[in-house]
C-alpha cells in the first residue's frame, strides 16, 4: 500500500484555507486506498523532518498554501530529503509566487499581461505610481492577502503604505474592469474557464469571497464568446508551460467585456497550489470534466515527483 504524507496548516496567512485543503485531501485519499499519515505544518522544522522521516512516505502530497508552502521552501526541503511530491517543483513553485519574475516570464513568452511596476512602500506612500484606477497587491502572498482597488476618488493610498505588513516593495497595475476568470490545468491539460462573481467583499473576489460559503458565484462553463473560452485555455496551459510547472496550477485572469464581446483578456497570476477546499475553482472545473474530487487527488499523488 502506498504510504503518503499529507503536508498542511503551514506559518503563511493563508494557513487556515490549508488546513481545510488538507481536511480534505486526508480523506480523499484513504477513501482511494492509499496509507494516510497527515503532518500538520508549524515552525517545527525538526518535528517536519521527523515526521517526513521516521516513518519515510512514499509520496507527500503538499496541501500547504501560501509563503513557505508553495515559493520553493517546502520543495527544497522534500528534494533535500529525495521524497518524491505533489505540484511544481522548486524552481517554478519560486517564480510563480514572486508576481514579478512570472509576469517578466508571461511576458516573454508573449502572454497577455497587465501594464504596472514595482513601487517601494515609501514611494507609494508619497504618490500614486499609476493613473488611478490601480491595484497594488503583496509581492509574493496568494488567496487576495494584502490586495487593494484604488479607484477614483480613493484618498486610502497613505494609509494603505503606512499600514503594509507584506514587505518593503508592491506591485502596482492597471485596473482591468470586466469579469474575473480562472481555469485550472492537469498536466498540459487545461481543463475549463469559471466565471466568477464576487457575493461579499463588496464585489471584490477578495479572501471572504473565496473561503466564505455563499461568498462567491462560480459559472462553469463561463458563458463568454467563444473565441475568448478558447484563448483562455490555450493562455492557461502556456503560462503553466512557461514557468516550467506540473500537476496541477490554476491562472487567473481578468476578462474586459465592457466595450463588447470578445474582450481583452489579461493574464494576472498562476498559482502553483490551487485551493482544494468546500468552495474552491479547481476541484470544481475537474468535477465539470467528469473527474471526482478523490480522484482528482490520487492524479496528483500519481503525478508526483522528486526534481525540477
Amino acid at each position: 500500500m502506498t504510504r503518503v504524507a499529507v503536508l498542511f496548516g503551514g506559518i503563511s496567512a493563508e494557513r487556515e484555507v490549508s488546513l481545510s485543503s488538507g481536511r480534505q485531501v486526508i480523506a480523499a485519499l484513504a477513501e482511494q486506498g492509499f496509507e494516510v499519515i497527515p503532518v500538520p505544518v508549524t515552525r517545527d522544522l525538526k518535528a517536519l523532518v521527523t515526521a517526513l522521516t521516521e516513518p519515510r512516505p512514499d509520496v507527500v502530497f503538499n496541501a500547504l498554501h501560501g509563503r513557505y508552502g508553495e515559493d520553493g521552501c517546502i520543495q527544497g526541503i522534500l528534494e533535500w530529503l529525495e521524497l518524491p511530491y505533489t505540484h511544481s517543483g522548486v524552481r517554478a513553485s519560486a517564480l510563480a509566487m514572486d508576481k514579478a519574475a512570472a509576469k517578466a516570464a508571461f511576458a516573454a513568452a508573449g502572454l497577455p499581461v497587465a501594464k504596472g511596476c514595482v513601487v517601494p512602500i515609501a514611494a507609494l506612500e508619497a504618490e500614486d505610481p499609476l493613473p488611478l484606477p490601480y491595484v497594488v497587491k503583496p509581492l509574493n502572498e496568494g488567496s487576495s492577502v494584502g490586495v487593494h482597488i484604488l479607484r477614483e476618488g480613493c484618498n486610502g493610498r497613505a494609509e494603505i503604505a503606512r499600514n503594509w505588513r507584506h514587505g518593503t516593495v508592491a506591485i502596482a497595475e492597471e485596473y482591468v474592469p470586466g469579469r474575473e476568470l480562472t481555469v485550472g490545468v492537469l498536466g498540459d491539460t487545461p481543463l475549463a474557464v469559471t466565471d466568477i462573481t464576487a457575493l461579499a467583499g463588496g464585489g471584490f473576489y477578495d479572501y471572504e469571497a473565496k473561503y466564505g460559503a455563499g461568498g462567491s458565484r462560480h459559472i462553469v462553463p463561463a458563458a463568454i464568446h467563444p473565441r475568448a473560452y478558447g484563448e483562455a485555455l490555450e493562455i492557461a496551459r502556456a503560462a503553466h508551460a512557461a514557468l516550467g510547472c506540473r500537476g496541477a496550477t490554476r491562472a487567473d485572469f481578468r476578462y474586459d467585456d465592457t466595450g463588447g464581446e470578445p474582450g481583452r483578456l489579461v493574464l494576472l497570476e498562476l498559482n502553483t497550489q490551487p485551493g482544494l477546499t468546500p468552495t474552491s475553482l479547481l476541484p470544481e472545473q475537474a468535477a465539470y470534466r467528469g473527474i471526482g474530487f478523490s480522484a482528482l487527488c490520487r492524479w496528483m499523488v500519481e503525478q508526483a515527483a522528486c526534481g525540477g
